[in-house]
């Protein structure tokens, strides 16, 4: 009897404990899935060899029951997610585009114009955190607006934004071989090799090594950016010996501070908002970060923050040292000789600092072509999601890479050796980039303008389901309005651009101008009008919008919060957080 009363207490142990490793393997499986189940792929033998695993790794990923149905891999945590939303917007934009918005507005007009933008995306961001918490599923921002504005706006969106980044890819890889030229005129075809090698093991070695790499890459524009403007007072005041201009103050910006009128002001506009691309990149990649409830709105919190700080200081110091009338600005925008940074260090004679920032401006330009390929591959993947691309790209490997998007993406740089055919005074490549970057010049605009209608929708429909600002983990502090704000900032952009592709800054009215600059709003409407004649379905009313499928609710985090209990922090990290 005491034996069979030991083995019953025995056994009801063994139970209880199985019991909670089974609620703690539930719990864990409601939120992510994919990552908490096991399997042959995922858990190969141990006497799996490096090469037979190396091969292994691109075979198909198990079935997965994460809402959006894919195979990617959460392993992006918050520090990645810190510098890859500061990263995406500081790069070639502010240190080089900066340039030529100085020479045709003005030093206010640039300044003034890139904090209007920043405010822009300030709504723009906390209404894609806010969705991005909701609903961290493959698409991002393009499958909110399949879902909540209009399937065939979805579809274009989808492929204005894939090709934007497709094409921004060789000729990212083109730049970064020109910018060499500060140094050496080496043949462009030998740099644009070691970059294009770098770029595919990098994308080769999954979403961590990406993570990984933009964290470095970021962290170096930071310091760059900083110490910049540090040495840009100490110039301003006089304090460099080498610089026989000794004090400079306002004396260079009160020349010219408003250029070429109206004209001027509007293209700058446009120019700063092209600055900025690349921040909505944290909307995509939410399906791969680990945390979504801690990690977006924390990143969504500190962006706007330290992009206003390092555009909004560092251009007003630009403004301060270098003037507008300055010839060398108005140069082949591709060279860094057109850089106002690398030319204000050159201006104030200090030897060696304009090749240390020369070599900043490469590391963004890289940061930026790591990007292009990640977002290009992850947006192609996501409109696989949605059929409105070809099944074959659905296909993730055991790494969780969506192998064939990112190989046609990758593929694609090799484009970027047609460089070489400008020979003779012949410039195909460049004629060739720039209508295909005039196929995608107004992504930019379609994109954050599509976020803030598709936050409002939402926010209404949620409204009239019944549902509560409680049961969303993430709020918006600006809310509805704040994206009504975001969505007419968008619209103003497009009818500047409008403006300025019709009456060029020094130049008259010309078809080649204006379709470079607006020929995206003719391609984006035939994709819109094109997907209408095949799919007639009508837009649901608010009342039936699909608002559960990859829904995360605030009690769907807490469940996970509970099982997963986090170390507490020193306070000096808690410091260091709220801070960074």
């Amino acid at each position: 009897m005491e034996a069979d009363r030991k083995n019953s207490q025995e056994k009801k142990a063994f139970d209880s404990a199985e019991s909670n490793t089974t609620t703690f393997q539930t719990t864990e499986a409601k939120l992510y899935p994919s990552e908490s189940r096991t399997s042959s792929y995922e858990k190969p033998p141990e006497t799996e060899g490096f090469f037979k695993k190396l091969v292994n790794d691109f075979r198909p990923a198990p079935p997965t029951d994460r809402p959006d149905g894919v195979g990617l891999k959460r392993k992006l945590n918050n520090r990645h997610m810190q510098m890859i939303s500061i990263g995406g917007a500081i790069g070639s934009g502010l240190y080089v585009g900066s340039g030529s918005s100085l020479a045709d507005g003005g030093a206010a007009s640039l300044v003034i114009n890139y904090s209007l933008i920043g405010i822009m995306m300030f709504f723009t961001i906390y209404a894609l955190g806010e969705m991005s918490v909701a609903y961290p599923i493959a698409g991002g921002f393009n499958t909110y607006a399949f879902r909540f504005i209009d399937p065939a706006w979805g579809f274009s969106l989808s492929w204005n934004y894939f090709i934007n980044y497709f094409v921004t890819f060789p000729l990212e890889l083109t730049t970064c071989a020109i910018t060499f030229r500060f140094w050496s005129d080496i043949n462009s075809a030998a740099w644009i090799s070691i970059f294009l090698v770098a770029v595919i093991i990098i994308n080769l070695l999954g979403v961590r090594a990406y993570g990984e790499v933009e964290f470095i890459l970021s962290f170096i524009k930071v310091i760059a950016t900083i110490g910049f403007i540090i040495l840009a007072i100490i110039i301003d005041c006089g304090g460099v010996p080498t610089d026989h201009r000794g004090y400079i103050g306002g004396s260079i910006i009160r020349r010219n501070a408003f250029r070429h009128g109206f004209k001027g002001f509007c293209s700058v506009f446009v120019t700063a908002a092209f600055s900025f691309s690349g921040t909505e990149v944290i909307g995509l990649a939410a399906a791969e970060t680990d945390d979504p409830k801690r990690t977006l709105p924390k990143s969504v919190r500190q962006i706007f923050w330290r992009i206003a700080l390092f555009y909004s200081v560092s251009l007003l110091m630009i403004g301060l040292l270098i003037s507008p009338e300055d010839s060398r600005l108005m140069g082949n925008q591709s060279g860094t000789s057109t850089s106002p940074f690398v030319l204000a260090i050159q201006e104030a004679n200090i030897k060696g600092l304009p090749s240390v920032f020369n070599a900043v401006i490469i590391v963004s330009v890289i940061s930026v072509t790591n990007t292009s390929t990640y977002t290009a591959g992850r947006t192609l993947h996501g409109m696989a999601t949605l059929k409105h691309a070809p099944r074959v790209f659905l296909y993730t490997d055991r790494l969780g890479r969506p192998l064939f998007a990112m190989l046609v993406v990758l593929a694609f740089g090799f484009f970027a050796y047609i460089n070489e055919a400008n020979t003779k005074g012949n410039d195909i490549s460049d004629t060739v980039f720039n209508w295909l970057l005039a196929l995608t010049g107004l992504s930019n605009f379609f994109c954050w303008a599509s976020i803030c209608l598709s936050h409002i929708i939402f926010r209404i429909a949620f409204k009239k389901q019944g549902h509560t600002l409680d049961e969303l983990a993430f709020v918006s502090p600006m809310g509805v309005w704040g994206s009504c704000i975001g969505f007419g900032f968008n619209i103003l952009c497009l009818i500047a651009q409008f403006y300025v592709s019709l009456f060029p800054v020094g130049g008259k009215p010309n078809a080649s101008d204006f379709f470079q600059g607006y020929l995206a709003a003719v391609v984006a409407l035939i994709f819109f009008v094109g997907y209408k004649i095949y799919d007639r379905r009508c837009i649901p009313p608010l009342s039936q919008l699909d608002l559960n499928t990859g829904f995360h609710s605030a009690e769907f985090y807490n469940n996970y919060d509970e099982d997963h209990p986090r170390k507490e922090r020193s306070k000096l990290a808690k410091v260091w957080s709220s801070c960074c």
